[in-house]
């Protein structure tokens, strides 16, 4: 087999070494543009896991890589003039230019032919049984190739500039300088005895205001060591190519193409402030020699390669951007107590949370959930034990009380309203109360019963629950007593209409589909149906507006007469109110269409005509889409102005949801993955918010209370698989959470899943 690699980085060097190793017989070339000594940015940056897979692939090269590595364990965080330190975290820091080095020289050794200086032309490309497109961000190949590999790239709207220096740091250090321009950051790290890497990043319109829009390497080394000059203690900084670039985020469709494939920044990128480019190159090497050896022949080969590595490129790329969506907004996060926005900053990719700090870093954990239980005290009036019963320190986050008007939880926790189809002519039954009782008795501080039509033809399916006649008032009063009687949570209902979502199947039936028979009309601000096959909606007028205006009204009189705690009005997911916000739904010409304001006005008439009728010592709160996820349709900026607009209305809380606004939809799913639109709507609108979206382990819980991302965490799927989950994520913490008096003889069992 001949193989061809186009670039000479880590990635395209380190795959000639591991197939030499695996094929002697095979020839391998490795073209790169620039001399053997030529080289861009100064060190990089390993994790000890990447290191453990470098290990288990080529122990020869991991020797080299460690005999010439820094390493260490700390972060400093220098803000606001103090210093805080994390420790535990493992990371290592080289040379570029040592990297390319040692990789050259054992390549060499093992038979790689290197071709320096050698620009390869993407119209003729070399013929090989397998060309390897390793040529960097900026690859020719991909763009002479683009239609085959779709390449997507976002170009980020901060600067940075990436320098160096003689100046030794102690840690991977963070610094946080404001000046009349603006905050500037930069992320510093030694990389071997002599030198450290300076990576100075700010906004663009700092960068601007600052005059260095025309700035070449002697003008930026000028400027940042005037601005660094106290933290480069007289150590001067260095340029290489240092010019103010922005970070591009590149996503391809396709990684392969006939028998060439992408790798490394060719492929895709990962933002600097998690030390990931260098990183993933290498183990797309390591990945790609494994399909070579599993596959029988280079198609098969690549098409594996892809399908397997992708989900692991994408979960660092999901990590990278919301860490650099962090970087973008830190004058967001600026303001905050200068612990909370450390602990912010380590937790700031979501991958890092309360529980892998606390086991990194138990004594920075401790300090900070002693700080966060103060300052929740403080705040609410509410004493807040910094020794819980168990005498094991402060409660973690998730377990300080919240309070909303008059309403006081317990915890954090919410159980997320889920539909379950099980209602007669919207009638809750045995099923509703042992689902909502169990999951009030399991811990939570708050639980949302499923979103609740206003009118029997605002129903999805004939299974859903309703409150829009008064013998729904005793079905509800039924699981509402139950709740208060048994245990300490609170209990709240989703109002909401279903719009042109309704008239539809069971979700177990057909999820979407149309009745087979007895179907009811639809109602919608426009004539759009969900899909081809639902009905087409009756376009509201001003009569039928106000018909459901009411319903909404009579449903808020009937959830006060049965004893609720709080309301919620469902405000998303392509429902009637979210079909008048979105412009995917909404054509309308008149005052209830065209501009934002114009599509929330009557969603507003809604909610000011609910919130009149409900006690005003009681909160109410909105479920609302932050993106519809589809081009044209409400994104994070129109999230914002929707909750400003609801905040200026006596909104106490916004629950933060996204999506399913069109089936078309293009989501980002992926751990936490809306949990940056609670956090943008929180900081930007000074709202309290909740936060939901394949939320599952009370670490992410705490780093989301905690960093202030949310107020309260709303769990749906983790509160299906155990409606104790609450209970049993206080007892893995070391937490005492008061059992009922029926379940007394719990006390001092230890549970064992073995």
């Amino acid at each position: 087999m001949h193989i061809v690699s186009i670039g000479g980085g880590p990635g395209g060097l380190y795959f000639g070494i591991l197939m030499k190793q695996a094929w002697p017989d095979c020839t391998v070339t490795v073209y790169e543009r620039n001399k053997p000594d030529d080289t861009f940015g100064f060190g990089v940056v390993f994790s000890d896991e990447t290191l453990d897979n470098i290990a288990a692939a080529d122990r020869e090269t991991y020797r080299e890589i460690t005999e010439s590595f820094a390493h260490w364990d700390d972060i400093d965080v220098h803000v606001k003039g103090q210093v805080l330190r994390s420790t535990g975290h493992g990371f290592s820091g080289m040379s570029r230019l040592t990297l390319l080095q040692i990789l050259a020289r054992r390549a060499a050794a093992l038979g790689v032919d290197i071709v320096y200086e050698h620009e390869v032309d993407p119209a003729d490309l070399p013929a090989a049984d397998l060309l390897v497109v390793a040529d960097g961000v900026n690859s020719a190949v991909r763009e002479r190739y683009a239609a085959q590999f779709g390449p997507m790239i976002d170009w980020r709207p901060n600067k940075f500039t990436w320098l160096g220096t003689k100046r030794r740091f102690p840690a991977f250090s963070f610094y946080f300088k404001e000046t009349e321009h603006g905050l500037w950051r930069a992320h510093a790290y030694e990389y071997d005895a002599e030198m450290s890497t300076f990576i100075v990043e700010t906004t663009g319109e700092a960068w601007e205001q600052a005059g260095l829009a025309e700035a070449d390497d002697a003008a930026t080394v000028a400027f940042c060591e005037a601005l660094f000059a106290e933290e480069l203690d007289g150590e001067a900084l260095i340029a290489n190519r240092s010019i103010w670039r922005n970070f591009p985020t590149i996503r391809c469709a396709r990684w392969n193409h006939d028998n060439m494939v992408l790798m490394g920044d060719a492929a895709h990128t990962a933002h600097f402030s998690i030390g990931s480019g260098t990183k993933l190159a290498m183990e797309d090497a390591i990945a790609l020699k494994d399909a070579l050896l599993s596959n029988d022949g280079v198609p098969a080969a690549l098409t594996a390669y892809d399908a397997d590595r992708r989900p692991f490129v994408e979960s660092t790329q999901r990590a990278a951007q919301t860490s650099l969506e962090w970087f973008e907004n830190t004058e967001r996060y600026h303001a905050r107590d200068p612990l909370e926005f450390t602990f912010g900053l380590l937790t700031r990719s979501l991958r890092i949370n309360h529980e892998n700090l606390a086991l990194r870093d138990p004594a920075f954990v401790r300090r900070f959930d002693t700080w966060f239980a103060t300052k929740v005290a403080n705040e609410t009036g509410i004493n807040v034990a910094l020794d819980n019963t168990n005498g094991e320190g402060p409660p973690p986050p998730m377990f300080t009380p919240y309070k909303l008007r008059d309403m006081t939880l317990d915890n954090r926790v919410v159980v997320s309203p889920m539909c379950m189809y099980s209602a007669e002519d919207g009638t809750v039954n045995d099923w509703h109360l042992v689902h909502l009782g169990s999951r009030a008795v399991g811990g939570a501080g708050l639980v949302i019963a499923e979103m609740t039509d206003v009118s029997r033809h605002g129903r999805i399916s004939p299974g859903c629950a309703g409150i829009y006649k008064a013998e729904h008032v005793g079905a509800w009063r039924r699981i509402v007593d139950f709740v208060h009687g048994y245990s300490r949570a609170k209990i709240a209902l989703q109002l909401g209409h279903s719009g042109r979502k309704g008239s539809t199947k069971l979700l177990w039936e057909g999820a979407d589909e149309p009745l087979d028979e007895g179907n009811w009309p639809v109602l919608g601000p426009s004539p759009l149906p969900y899909t081809p096959a639902n009905q087409v909606p009756v376009t509201m007028d001003r009569a039928e507006m106000d018909d459901v205006l009411e319903d909404y009204v009579r449903a808020v009189e009937l959830a006060e007469a049965a004893g609720f705690d709080m309301i919620e009005l469902h405000l998303a997911h392509g429902y009637l109110l979210a079909t008048f916000v979105s412009p995917l739904t909404n054509r309308r010409d008149d005052e209830y269409g065209g501009s934002l304001a114009n599509r929330m006005r009557y969603p507003l008439e809604v909610f000011d005509a609910v919130r009149a009728a409900w006690p005003e010592h009681k909160p109410m709160s909105v479920r609302m889409s932050a993106t519809d996820w589809k081009a044209g349709g409400i994104d994070g900026p129109d999230a914002v102005e929707i909750a400003a607009m609801l905040k200026a209305r006596g909104c106490d809380i916004v629950d933060v949801s996204a999506g399913q606004t069109v089936p078309d939809q293009e989501p980002r799913y992926g751990r936490l993955y809306q949990t940056p639109f609670s956090d943008l709507i929180r900081h930007d609108v000074g709202m309290p918010t909740m936060t939901v979206g394949a939320i599952s382990s009370y670490g992410d819980v705490n780093a989301i209370i905690g960093a202030g991302r949310a107020d309260l965490c709303v769990l749906a799927r983790a509160h299906l698989f155990d409606p104790y989950w609450t209970r049993h994520a206080a007892y893995e913490q070391g937490y005492t959470l008061p059992w009922p008096d029926q379940y007394e003889s719990l006390e001092g069992y230890t549970f064992r899943f073995k």
